[in-house]
């Protein structure tokens, strides 16, 4: 089992988590070299929440006692969308040395479950740069399906990104419809 939470304690691990090429290789940021870059995405994460948009926590093996233990990652929604929608963009990232190792087999039933029941979401979508194999393998196994391709979508990194939408409906038939 797995420990979530949300604070500055975990500066210093998402420091080295974000240092290493590996982890940043198809995301939005450049590896990190100072605390304040940690520092901000934790701010960033409590901003989200604050203004009910969205809501990030870090990924610790379970410790002694329910303690957090190692740190393993992050995860959660980086959008949280109710008006004219209710729809949540799910987004994760572990440290190399837990890949393959089941932690988000764990952990995206949870994400799953949360989005369904107290977020009351009616869809989940995942933003995918092309080549990451390993999220659109973990997306796919939980029921997300691919639903396009967005051409030169992003911009970050000094040039334009395509970006694969993934989406998975949750409850009902998906047939969108709307009533």
């Amino acid at each position: 089992m797995l420990h979530l939470r949300n604070d500055t304690r975990d500066a210093p691990a998402l420091l080295t988590h974000f240092q290493d090429p590996r982890v940043t290789e198809y995301m939005d940021i450049d590896p990190f070299t100072r605390t304040e870059e940690a520092e901000d995405v934790i701010g960033w994460a409590e901003s989200l929440r604050a203004a009910a948009q969205g809501v990030r926590w870090a990924i610790h093996e379970k410790g002694r006692d329910g303690e957090a233990g190692n740190f393993l990652g992050t995860c959660g929604f980086n959008t949280l969308v109710y008006e004219r929608a209710r729809r949540g963009e799910v987004a994760y990232d572990l440290t190399p040395a837990h890949w393959g190792k089941g932690v988000m087999a764990e952990i995206m039933p949870q994400l799953i479950a949360l989005a369904a029941g107290p977020l009351a979401l009616r869809r989940l979508e995942a933003m995918v740069t092309p080549g990451n194999t390993r999220s659109i393998r973990l997306l796919e196994r939980h029921g997300f399906e691919q639903e396009g391709l967005l051409r030169q979508h992003a911009y970050w990194k000094g040039r334009f990104w395509d970006q694969l939408i993934f989406g998975q409906v949750l409850g009902g038939n998906g047939s969108g419809g709307g009533t």
